[in-house]
């Protein structure tokens, strides 16, 4: 559910039109609702009940400080990739001791900083990762809390270039390895293992894999308490989809007692992090664009837009799906076959393909479910300024990111003397 929905042939974000918005601070423009925001995330939180928990945004998917800060005042903790992450949560409001910080390639800098901060927890990826992490620790006089990301070599049935928990990709320890690792890294005095951990990709709409993964570190678990390695916190990682089309994900509910119910038969009374990005975000944002021309073509037509691949990635990099709708319906208009492009000069600045829009230059499109990976995504290619960002909270809007202006894309070079 979100809080974006037609009233009288205008689309409003909560309650303010989003035709307004446009008029207010120009396309392409991204606009996010603070109730589906809140949404979302209460599903996941209010799920588990008396059980111990912390659900951990993963900044990745949308990194907008006012986003961050509505999420913080809820209760949220947050999962990180990069040093730049860490450094928005704090500047978001948000405590370094509710943030996991996760990643196959930290640098000795960012784990200081991380480390100096207070961070809940380091996700270990390799072995290589651990000798560096205890290294650092040492060096500043501390010991880095740390839990082990296993690869449960789970299909999780999603987009190859989203799938993370499979034997082949790059992130985590195989679970064979893993209770070595953990010998060795109870041994090093600048590491306290403190968790595991395991995340299989992103867009999942099957709770069968999530299932699987969570047994095959629980065995790990079991393995670790026979040599006395004792653990507190377990993570799952995120990547519960969201309704693009036609997908049927999970409910979260649904999903988080699953997870509870294994747990439960399998005697493990570990506090569970959940890091959801794009199930909470997701359908929270909208970017809003407006047409510019309608160019015939001998097959279709080409709907020319004003937002482009600079602006949203997904399209092009993922082939993924947005639906794509007027911002106000009338007046009546002729129904067009086309595909949605923007103005970069790549053959893959597309928004949408091959789709029915009854459109005409100067009217107001919305492309859906872009408040994931959309904006954190966006890039200044062809020396484009990249768009404003908007929060809608009931009938009151704040812009809260301006737009770019072209200047500000070349302040930092400078010209040969």
């Amino acid at each position: 559910m979100d809080h974006f929905g037609y009233r009288q042939d205008r689309l409003y974000a909560e309650e303010v039109p989003l035709s307004a918005i446009a008029e207010r601070v120009g396309t392409p423009c991204y606009v996010y609702s603070h109730a589906t925001l809140e949404r979302h995330y209460r599903v996941f939180d209010e799920a588990f009940g008396d059980w111990p928990h912390h659900i951990c945004f993963a900044v990745k998917a949308n990194g907008n400080l006012a986003v961050l800060q509505v999420l913080e005042r809820l209760g949220a903790g947050f999962d990180i990739v990069s040093g730049g992450e860490l450094a928005r949560v704090l500047a978001a409001g948000g405590r370094a001791s509710n943030v996991v910080f996760s990643g196959v390639g930290k640098s000795s800098d960012e784990i200081a900083k991380a480390l100096t901060a207070g961070v809940r927890i380091l996700s270990i990826e390799s072995g290589e990762e651990l000798e560096r992490v205890n290294a650092v620790a040492l060096s500043l006089g501390h010991k880095a809390p740390i839990g082990i990301r296993i690869n449960p070599d789970v299909d999780p049935n999603t987009h190859p270039y989203i799938a993370t928990g499979l034997r082949e990709n790059k992130f985590g320890v195989p679970a064979a390895d893993a209770p070595e690792l953990y010998r060795k890294a109870s041994a090093m005095a600048g590491i306290e293992v403190v968790g595991i951990g395991c995340h299989i990709g992103s867009q999942l709409t099957e709770i069968a894999p999530f299932c699987d993964a969570v047994e095959r570190v629980l065995d790990v678990v079991d393995t670790l308490a026979q040599d006395d390695i004792r653990l507190s916190h377990l993570d799952l990682g995120g990547g519960v989809g969201i309704r693009y089309s036609d997908e049927t994900p999970p409910d979260p509910k649904d999903y988080v007692q699953a997870i509870l119910a294994i747990l439960k038969r399998r005697n493990c009374d570990l506090a569970v992090t959940l890091e959801p990005g794009r199930a909470i975000a997701g359908n929270a944002g909208v970017l809003l664009s407006s047409v510019e021309y309608i160019k015939s073509g001998p097959e279709k037509d080409f709907v020319i837009v004003d937002a482009a691949m600079n602006d949203l990635l997904r399209p092009a990099l993922y082939q993924a799906w947005h639906e794509v709708v007027r911002a106000d319906r009338g007046p009546d208009r002729k129904m067009l076959t086309c595909d949605v492009v923007g103005p970069v000069c790549e053959t893959g600045d597309f928004i949408a393909r091959d789709r029915q829009l009854a459109v005409a230059p100067g009217d107001l499109v919305v492309v859906r479910s872009v408040g994931a990976y959309g904006f954190v995504m966006a890039s200044n290619y062809n020396t484009r300024p990249r768009p404003a960002e908007v929060m809608v909270d009931g009938d009151q809007l704040y812009v809260v990111r301006e737009r770019e202006q072209t200047a500000d894309l070349f302040s930092a070079e400078t010209l040969l003397p």
